[in-house]
């Protein structure tokens, strides 16, 4: 029971750190609030149209992965900020490189949602 216990507390303690980070990049991050609302709709509108569970699980996983990686983005970028506060080519491509991964994601994510609606309607 206590080895219960304590597995559930660092569980707990585990949940609240990562809503924390939530939480952060809600609220300073605008290119992860704006994939959000659009990830918001897209939840809302596979509910609403006829899409099948597999369609409807594969858009979410999508809006999900984008969410996802832009998290990671964020992430990266605060600890390139951290390693090299100064401007540096290296900095300056890893990062360019994490922006250009969730821009590839993003792409991706549209042209899976319009084969899905084309398939779907047409």
């Amino acid at each position: 029971m206590e080895i219960f216990l304590h597995l559930w507390w660092r569980f707990r303690r585990s949940v609240r750190f990562a809503i924390r980070g939530l939480r952060h990049v809600f609220r300073r991050e605008r290119n992860f609030q704006i994939e959000l609302f659009v990830g918001i709709v897209v939840l809302f509108t596979v509910f609403l149209l006829p899409f099948t569970f597999f369609e409807r699980a594969f858009l979410v996983f999508v809006a999900g992965f984008v969410l996802t990686l832009e998290i990671v983005n964020t992430a990266l970028e605060r600890l390139v900020d951290l390693i090299r506060p100064s401007i540096h080519p290296y900095a300056e491509v890893v990062k360019d490189l994490m922006a250009s991964a969730v821009l590839l994601s993003s792409l991706v994510a549209v042209f899976v949602a319009v084969l899905v609606v084309i398939g779907r309607f047409f």
